[in-house]
């Protein structure tokens, strides 16, 4: 039998409005429809997933932080802290736990703003552009990465 491993899924600043925010770009589920379709497939591959939403930076450092030593890796989709957010970086650099990053739309079909993200350089992988299916799938490759490095 395989160890549950413990995964954070990080949501950034205006993903509290999803489902009513821009459907045409972030599709129609909302934050909470997302989160139960992360832990469904969480159960299928033996994890669990632990979500939270902040529209706040220094929230999201704090909880990459406390991550270390409670989690085994994180998804995180920075939102608009993607492109902007030196501490994000650094916090999942110091904390050194495997990281995938997700986003909802395809961030280099964007606005140019959008095309660099900080947390990339620090993440195992980045997964964007395919809706729910994104976070889902950075959420498969996560585990199998994990399960392969234990």
């Amino acid at each position: 039998m395989l160890q549950p491993l413990s995964i954070l899924a990080l949501h950034g600043p205006n993903l509290n409005l999803l489902g009513q925010r821009e459907p045409e770009i972030y599709g129609s589920l909302t934050l909470a429809e997302i989160n139960r379709l992360l832990e469904e497939e969480a159960f299928k591959l033996q994890a669990k997933v632990f979500p939270l939403q902040s529209n706040h930076e220094g929230i999201l450092v704090d909880a990459i932080h406390a991550a270390f030593g409670q989690h085994q890796g994180i998804v995180i989709n920075a939102g608009a802290y993607t492109h902007t957010s030196v501490a994000l970086r650094d916090a999942i650099a110091a904390v050194n736990l495997p990281t995938v990053e997700v986003h909802l739309s395809n961030i280099y079909r964007r606005e140019e703003f959008r095309h660099h993200s900080y947390i990339a350089p620090v993440a195992i992988g980045q997964i964007s552009g395919f809706g729910v299916q994104s976070y889902l799938l950075g959420l498969q490759a996560l585990i199998d990465h994990l399960r392969v490095r234990s």
